[in-house]
């Protein structure tokens, strides 16, 4: 047994095996850049890739490693390839992939200084470059957390902390309190409204414009409408953008309101909080510097592998109070702010991987021209394929996009419901044929097919192709 667990760490047998997974990346990142690796979902069923890997861990080794490289590559989702234009999920710079692999051998936590010294003060330069994007100076400060469903129940929990008038975090909820957000906000929003054990009366919609942003005169009603409730406002939560349309909800007079009423301001910046590092862009977050919080997820529109969101705070004081608790054994009771370095006082999560690394290296190697730049091509691309939708006869955009996203759908006559039936019949065919992933949306009832241009490769003369396998599909009968 000695000699197995040796031979596992052997580094001549690491060295040799990493020679061959580097090279079977390169080629399998060649092919799908080129289009060419063969259909962007493979189509096989959950029951099928369960079958086809039964049996494969057993007491002993299994053959050669490098084959499971083949095998993960084979039945991968490939967002590599430029027909992707599905999910929010970006297909990360290859660098990142090298980056992941000196992360994950290190294996530093990020609880405490001493378990990733070199990961924390990745984490905290990273943060203070973004902090600084917004606008804020030397005072603000943030964390970052595995995705933007923990950022928004992070900044949520420190805006209970910082208004509720009590030590809700040691009390627990005295009184029923409430939010107010978008119709159109991610449901990550009230999943963490319930997980603060405020019910579903937690979150209060806000109505929405015809292009799906937060109508700010409807503010007001809707604080009056939790208040007949017996609930107490204590944010909003604008979304910048929405993750349906691409909306940003306008949030200058959402500050507006929020400074009149004495409430905090948190900005759902997932998606488009990354504009703020482009001149042209950053004015579709106009306000932003008066949120007291904000979330930016790095996995969307900065090229970065998934999961890496930044929770980022006005006054960085607010990042230790909503988990301030005693843990001798890692913090030795001192004050938070004092150990800055401690970033497990800050967050959900204990031991956490080095999130700021990889986003460190590629800010580092690229700077922020270079993701601004990727940014400003994928808008320019949304415009273009809204002009092409516009222009034509048997499309109709749901909205004007006002960042990457386009929603669209095919016109058809005959009923709402066969209507939007026809529109996930043609979005399956189109991803069963394998050159295209597109998703879909409802709005208003109406189901539209959703794209991201999120692909650097992804161009117009690819966009008119996925219209053109979309107008091949035969008309639904009425």
């Amino acid at each position: 047994m000695a000699d197995t667990i040796a031979g596992a760490y052997d580094p001549e047998a690491f060295r040799a095996a990493g020679h061959r997974v580097v090279d079977m990346l390169a080629q399998y990142l060649a092919d799908q850049l080129a289009g060419k690796g063969g259909p962007v979902l493979h189509g096989k069923s959950p029951d099928e890739v369960d079958r086809l890997l039964a049996g494969r861990i057993g007491a002993g080794p299994a053959g050669d490693p490098v084959d499971w490289f083949g095998e993960a590559l084979r039945l991968a989702h490939h967002l590599h390839h430029p027909g992707y234009v599905g999910h929010q999920v970006a297909p990360p710079l290859p660098l990142a992939g090298l980056g992941e692999m000196v992360s994950a051998l290190l294996n530093n936590g990020m609880a405490v200084y001493d378990m990733g010294p070199a990961n924390v003060i990745f984490e905290q330069r990273v943060v203070r470059r973004l902090c600084q994007a917004v606008g804020w100076g030397a005072e603000a400060d943030g964390i970052l957390t595995h995705g933007g469903s923990v950022g928004n129940l992070t900044a949520l929990l420190a805006a209970r902390q910082a208004m509720a008038g009590y030590d809700a975090w040691t009390e627990g909820n005295r009184e029923p309190l409430a939010i107010l957000a978008s119709a159109q906000n991610h449901y990550c929003v009230d999943r963490a409204v319930r997980l603060m054990g405020w019910g579903r009366a937690g979150l209060v919609e806000v109505e929405v414009d015809e292009r799906y942003r937060l109508r700010p005169e409807a503010l007001l009603p809707a604080l009056q409408r939790a208040q007949a409730t017996g609930r107490r406002v204590i944010a909003v939560v604008a979304s910048a953008c929405t993750t349906s349309t691409g909306s940003f909800d306008p949030i200058e007079p959402i500050a507006d309101f929020c400074e009149e009423y004495g409430l905090w301001l948190h900005v759902d910046g997932a998606h488009g909080a990354s504009f703020l590092l482009s001149d042209r862009l950053r004015a579709r977050l106009a306000g932003v510097e008066r949120a007291d919080s904000l979330v930016w997820d790095l996995h969307k529109m900065m090229l970065m592998p998934a999961l890496v969101t930044a929770v980022l705070y006005r006054d960085g004081r607010r990042s230790y109070e909503a988990f301030h608790q005693e843990a001798s054994y890692l913090f030795a009771g001192e004050d938070p702010a004092v150990q800055w370095f401690n970033l497990g006082q800050r967050t959900l999560e204990c031991t956490k991987r080095g999130l700021g690394a990889t986003a460190y290296l590629l800010l580092r190697t690229y700077g922020t021209a270079f993701f601004a730049e990727y940014m400003e091509r994928m808008c320019d691309l949304a415009q273009g394929f809204a002009e092409r939708i516009r222009s034509s006869s048997d499309f109709e955009l749901a909205t004007e996009p006002q960042a990457n996203i386009v929603c669209f759908r095919r016109k058809i006559e005959g009923s709402l419901e066969s209507q939007n039936a026809f529109q996930r019949q043609i979005r399956q065919a189109v991803v069963d044929q394998g050159d295209f992933y597109l998703v879909q949306t409802t709005l208003g009832g109406r189901v539209y097919l959703r794209t991201t241009l999120i692909h650097p490769m992804t161009d117009l003369a690819r966009l008119d192709h996925l219209l053109y396998q979309l107008l091949d599909q035969p008309l639904a009968q009425p």
